[in-house]
C-alpha cells in the first residue's frame, strides 16, 4: 500500500526527540485539516511573531541612558567631557538662586548616572563640578560661603581631614578678589592624583591630595543642607522646583 506524505512524515518523527516529535505531530494535524503543507500550529505562529518584538524590547532596555547637553541662562553644558583620560557624562545642571536673583549655574560630571547623594558620593572615577557666574561676586565672599557649606555638610569626625584643602581653596578665592559674570571655575577630581581648582580653564591651585576633599566640597550642593534645594535636584538629574529663596 502506498504511504501518504502524512504517514511518511509521522514515521520520520518517531525517531526525533520528544519536543521535536510533538511539534511535528501537531504540524501534521493542522496540515491534514487545512490541506496545507506548510501550516504551523497557532501557538507556534504566535511564538514566532513574538520573538522579534521581545528581541527589540530587550535591546532597547539594554541601551545605556545617554546624557544630553543642557543650556541654562545662556550657559551650555556639553553632554560629555574628558578628564584624566576618562569620558565623563553630564549628570545634571542647574541654577543657583539667591532670593530670585540668578547667581551662577553649576553642572556635575561623573562616569555614571546618579540620582541620589549617596550614589554621587560613592561614584568611582574622576568627577568635575563646573560653575559659571551669572553676576559679579566678591571672590572672598564666595570662598567664605564655600567654606561654610563644607562645614555645614561635613560628616562628624571627617571635618579635620579636609581642613588643609579648604584653607588652600579659601586663599585662592581671596587672592582672586572678584569673579565677574561670564567667568567660571571648576573643581576636578582624579583618583590617585587629587583635586584641583581651575578658573577660566586654568589651574589656579596646587593639587589637593586629601581624597576626602572633593566629596566634602560636593556636599555643599548635594548634602543634607545644600546651598540651594532646586540646584541639588538639578545636579542629581531631577526636574528643578521653582526658584529657591535661600539666603546662602
Amino acid at each position: 500500500m502506498k504511504t501518504s506524505r502524512f504517514q511518511s512524515s509521522r514515521a520520520r518523527a518517531q525517531g526525533a526527540p520528544d519536543g521535536q516529535r510533538r511539534a511535528v505531530v501537531a504540524h501534521l494535524r493542522i496540515a491534514r485539516h487545512t490541506g496545507s503543507k506548510t501550516a504551523l500550529p497557532m501557538n507556534r505562529r504566535i511564538t514566532l511573531l513574538a520573538i522579534p518584538v521581545a528581541i527589540a524590547l530587550a535591546g532597547a532596555a539594554a541601551l545605556p541612558a545617554t546624557a544630553q547637553p543642557v543650556e541654562l541662562a545662556g550657559v551650555r553644558y556639553p553632554a560629555t567631557v574628558s578628564l584624566g583620560g576618562t569620558n565623563l557624562q553630564l549628570n545634571g545642571a542647574g541654577i543657583r538662586y539667591r532670593f530670585v536673583v540668578k547667581v551662577y549655574t553649576a553642572g556635575l560630571y561623573m562616569q555614571g548616572k546618579a540620582t541620589t547623594p549617596e550614589q554621587a558620593l560613592a561614584m568611582q572615577g574622576p568627577k568635575r563640578i563646573q560653575v559659571q557666574m551669572l553676576r559679579e561676586i566678591d571672590a572672598n565672599e564666595l570662598g567664605r560661603l564655600l567654606t561654610r557649606g563644607m562645614q555645614d555638610n561635613a560628616p562628624r569626625g571627617e571635618f579635620s581631614k579636609f581642613i588643609p584643602g579648604m584653607l588652600k581653596m579659601a586663599e585662592l578665592f581671596s587672592a582672586r578678589k572678584r569673579l565677574r559674570a561670564g567667568e567660571n571655575f571648576s573643581v576636578d577630581y582624579v583618583p590617585g592624583t587629587g583635586t584641583r581648582v581651575l578658573i577660566n580653564g586654568k589651574p589656579e591651585s596646587d593639587v589637593i591630595t586629601e581624597p576626602e576633599f572633593f566629596n566634602a566640597l560636593l556636599r555643599i550642593w548635594i548634602g543634607e543642607k545644600p546651598a540651594d534645594d532646586g540646584l541639588k535636584d538639578a545636579l542629581l538629574g531631577k526636574a528643578p522646583p521653582p526658584a529657591s529663596t535661600g539666603q546662602n
